[in-house]
């Protein structure tokens, strides 16, 4: 352990870090935080009977986020938003480009139905309005509407838009936006306890490396 007035360089301090050994019991905690995280009930209940962790929710509480999730999978982006409106009334209208990026799926669906008429008037009565709220979505709004030039756009250079894969991309951004919404109060209390750790640290003048940018996790040297 480093003196007081020993300065730990950030490399140092990284290298602690990484020699510290992860027991067992603990890496459990981490697993099932990431199948509770991520909404996935039956492997969180599975893992847990076999484990002996105790979830630290209820994996009820899951099922709203696992059938949003499912209804985006599946391809049924209207009734995904409906669920998101009822259950999360005010995500939405606070985050406009995850709004922007749920539409735009509805868009990519209608295209790889083959409904190309009611993909243009949706885009030109719906997706509009995102762009107007916000010009930086237009080039993504272009790259999808260019699926239409193609007889085939499947093989097209934007043809990853119609994969599964996009599906998964969008369920897993209204997935962490939902937990945001859940967790921001347990979020700052965090925070605020790393704040005051680093303060304490300070008025005992002890050199350690700062986490100067708490949202990138950003360390300086001392």
């Amino acid at each position: 352990m480093a003196a007081v007035d020993e300065k730990v360089t950030k490399d140092a301090w990284m290298k602690q870090l990484m020699n510290q050994h992860v027991g067992r019991a603990d890496m459990n905690k981490l697993i099932m935080n990431y199948l509770v995280t991520e909404g996935f009930k039956e492997a969180a209940e599975k893992f847990s009977a076999e484990s002996g962790v105790t979830p630290s929710v209820n994996l009820d509480s899951l099922d709203d986020r696992i059938r949003i999730r499912q209804a985006i999978l599946d391809g049924r982006i209207t009734e995904a938003i409906g669920i998101i409106n009822s259950l999360y009334p005010e995500l939405l209208d606070n985050d406009r480009y995850l709004y922007f990026r749920l539409q735009q799926q509805q868009l990519i669906e209608l295209i790889k139905n083959k409904e190309l008429e009611k993909a243009l008037t949706y885009a030109q009565n719906r997706l509009s309005e995102r762009v107007e709220e916000n010009p930086n979505v237009l080039p993504e709004l272009e790259k999808t509407l260019a699926l239409l030039a193609f007889d085939n756009p499947e093989s097209s250079p934007f043809g990853e838009l119609l994969h599964p894969s996009q599906r998964q991309k969008v369920a897993s951004e209204v997935n962490a936006a939902i937990l945001e919404t859940d967790s921001t109060p347990r979020l700052a209390n965090l925070l605020k306890l790393l704040l005051w750790a680093q303060e304490e640290l300070d008025k005992r003048k002890v050199p350690f490396p700062h986490m100067t940018n708490v949202a990138e996790g950003s360390i300086d040297d001392p």
